[in-house]
């Protein structure tokens, strides 16, 4: 059962009022905008700062301390990479994130200006600005036009052409996980266009210059300048740096997974763009979404993305609002009848792990998915 078969259909003039209720919300939200979401974004960018600096001290103590003393130091290390990795989640998600979608551009503040933050992963905010912002974001769940759908690497949703390679997908899935911030990073830059004589090695030499910058920049940072401060404990601070980097790419991709990749959330054919209206494009990201459920330290640690439903319908509201718009964002939707996913990670979880698991193998294509290409043909 899909998100579709439990919503109720909406005509015409009910759309557009369903459209209208949404961008109404909106409209009253940018009016309280203010101090206090400035205050907000400032304050968590000072605990990233706090954080970072606790972490790395606490690993090179425990380093230090358990060479020269005894093991009791060692959980100083476990509790540094463990910090540093939580600075690394605030940082890539609650502001990095929220940043580049232009949520605070309206403070004026150079330093969280979304067309010119940099964050502190691998891939370049520029690139981020292409294959999210836009892509994905106006284009959330269309097949063919939204590169997020499997990120090229998994068959996730049945309406995905199977090949012999998604039987690996069980493998790749937890690597990829790991190795996140490099998938993003490389996102764009299409490598099967090159492997598909579609494009020339030069051009993407060209092209992957700027991620190369970035990834030396961030590469050296990490695991050359950090541990070189450790001198002769350079090896346990540069296996802290790599377990931080892996924990926050782990924990990014079961959040994002969770927000796009549920049993309720669908995909769309490239036809639902044509005239397509605000409340169509409201309805769009509802059913191509999903929420988890969690509670404030939730919210913070994902960024907010724990409203993933919001966070499609209003990519440019401050994230800290999220949690309150919910609220209106559910009764409206459950006054019109459409289903509002929403579950505790392990739920959510579950539901992506089913879905990596169960179309790593064929399957028929769905009614659904031919009834869809029977009207494309009529139109």
């Amino acid at each position: 059962m899909t998100a579709k078969s439990k919503s109720r259909a909406l005509g015409g003039e009910e759309l557009e009022r369903f459209g209208a209720e949404l961008d109404a919300l909106r409209a009253r939200t940018v009016a309280t905008l203010g101090q206090r979401d400035a205050d907000y974004i400032r304050r968590v960018v000072k605990a990233v700062r706090y954080i970072d600096v606790a972490g790395r001290a606490l690993l090179y103590v425990g380093a230090i301390g358990g060479a020269f003393v005894n093991w009791l130091f060692w959980p100083a290390c476990v509790l540094g990479v463990l910090l540093i990795a939580v600075g690394k989640i605030l940082e890539n998600m609650e502001v990095g994130h929220n940043v580049i979608h232009g949520q605070y551009d309206w403070m004026g503040d150079p330093h969280l200006n979304g067309k010119t933050y940099e964050w502190d992963i691998v891939a370049t905010s520029e690139n981020w600005r292409k294959t999210h912002n836009f892509r994905h974001h106006t284009y959330t769940n269309i097949r063919g036009l939204d590169d997020d759908i499997g990120y090229g690497l998994l068959r996730i949703f049945p309406e995905q052409r199977w090949r012999p390679f998604y039987l690996l997908q069980p493998l790749i899935a937890p690597l990829f996980a790991l190795l996140f911030e490099w998938g993003i990073a490389i996102q764009d830059l299409k490598f099967g266009r090159l492997f598909a004589g579609k494009t020339t090695l030069r051009k993407m030499k060209r092209a992957l210059s700027a991620v190369g910058r970035k990834m030396r920049r961030q590469i050296v940072k990490d695991y050359l300048i950090f541990p070189l401060l450790a001198g002769p404990f350079f090896l346990p601070v540069l296996l802290g740096n790599v377990a931080a980097n892996l924990i926050r790419n782990l924990w990014t991709w079961v959040v994002i997974f969770c927000g796009h990749f549920t049993t309720d959330v669908e995909t769309f054919p490239k036809e639902v763009i044509r005239n397509e209206t605000r409340g169509h494009w409201y309805l769009r990201q509802l059913r191509g979404s999903a929420n988890i459920g969690g509670g404030r330290l939730m919210n913070l640690m994902t960024g907010n993305l724990s409203h993933q439903i919001e966070h499609h319908f209003y990519p440019d509201i401050p994230a800290n609002r999220y949690a309150a718009m919910a609220v209106e964002v559910r009764e409206i939707c459950e006054r019109y009848g459409q289903h509002y996913d929403t579950g505790s990670l392990p739920r959510q979880f579950g539901q992506v792990v089913w879905r990596i698991l169960r179309h790593a193998f064929p399957s028929r294509p769905r009614l659904r998915l031919r009834l869809e290409q029977a009207v494309a043909q009529r139109a």
